[in-house]
């Protein structure tokens, strides 16, 4: 992988468009291949070129931009942005790195695109942590429980809890403790999956069975609370 990041953005709205343009030449390790109006030309592009991160609109003409993401063999990170928060849900179903709502915080943005390089770099880098089986299976952790390696299915899991110096992972069946840090486990469990509603929780976002003001209420029952500066960004991953 080259040490900059080859990106595109792709958006009908000049103004928006030109917007996170000029918020990608501020960051050092991102670079400006093209922008398009016009998401068929951006298409056109990406058939014949390599690009790690796309930013996108979705509701364009021609195509929008769900439609365009998933007519590419190999996606690279996908980060949408659109003044349409209900797409938000679906957006993140096919593989999107992060979501974000018009108009745009370079802090947000910034943001999404630091979750977007780690992204990468852990794939680039294929951690020991973790590794992909074949075919359709999923991805699985090893962590030391008791003296012993205990293979864990990422897609298992429920949540994890910071514990001082240990870490709980739960699942439906089981509950692992073991000696790491949340934040070790946040370059894990990422989007668009999971989510670190505050400071000692990741949970995955299917696990949610409701919200009650600051309150979520999990399959198992398990209730946890959302950070206020976590709760507008993970009701835009729930659609609401």
């Amino acid at each position: 992988m080259n040490d900059k990041l080859r990106c595109i953005v792709i958006d009908d709205e000049p103004i928006g468009r030109e917007l996170i343009v000029d918020f990608v030449k501020t960051i050092p390790f991102l670079e400006l291949q093209a922008s398009y109006e016009d998401p068929i030309e951006a298409l056109t592009y990406l058939q014949s070129n390599e690009v790690d991160i796309i930013f996108s609109d979705i509701e364009m003409p021609k195509i929008n931009g769900i439609d365009l993401i998933r007519t590419l063999t190999k996606p690279p990170a996908i980060i949408f942005i659109t003044a349409h928060r209900d797409f938000a849900l679906e957006g993140f179903e096919n593989g999107v790195v992060d979501y974000l709502v018009k108009p745009v915080a370079y802090s947000r943005f910034l943001k999404a695109v630091n979750r977007a390089k780690e992204r990468i770099q852990a794939s680039a880098s294929k951690t020991k942590s973790v590794s992909q089986e074949s075919g359709s299976s999923p991805e699985r952790i090893f962590i030391k429980v008791n003296g012993k390696l205990v293979k864990v299915i990422l897609d298992d899991i429920l949540y994890a809890e910071a514990l001082g110096d240990y870490l709980k992972l739960v699942t439906a069946a089981e509950t692992f403790t073991t000696l790491a840090t949340l934040k070790s486990m946040e370059d894990i469990l990422v989007a668009p999956n999971f989510f670190r509603v505050q400071r000692s929780f990741i949970v995955k976002l299917t696990s949610i069975k409701s919200v009650s003001g600051n309150v979520i209420e999990l399959n198992n029952g398990k209730t946890i609370t959302i950070a206020l500066n976590k709760k507008d960004e993970l009701f835009a991953l729930l659609r609401i």
